[in-house]
């Protein structure tokens, strides 16, 4: 079994986070996945940003307000 570090991005509204996880690569099997913490800080991130709770999603992750341009 091998670890290695991966970013994962989420849109939500306005708001895309950087959450940084660790993938996990089997010999065997489906590779790669998530482990149940990373798993669970991809849906605490989700929701924090569903919420508009921006000050409890950034504590696990990075935030960007999305802008959009004028073409």
């Amino acid at each position: 079994m091998k670890r290695k570090r991966h970013v994962k991005y989420i849109h939500e509204g306005q708001y895309a986070a950087e959450v940084e996880v660790d993938l996990i690569y089997y010999e065997k099997g489906w590779s790669p996945c998530l482990g149940p913490e990373d798993a669970l800080k991809l849906d605490d991130v989700r929701n924090a940003l569903r919420t508009g709770n921006i000050s409890a999603a950034a504590g696990l992750a990075k935030i960007y307000r999305l802008v959009p341009v004028a073409a």
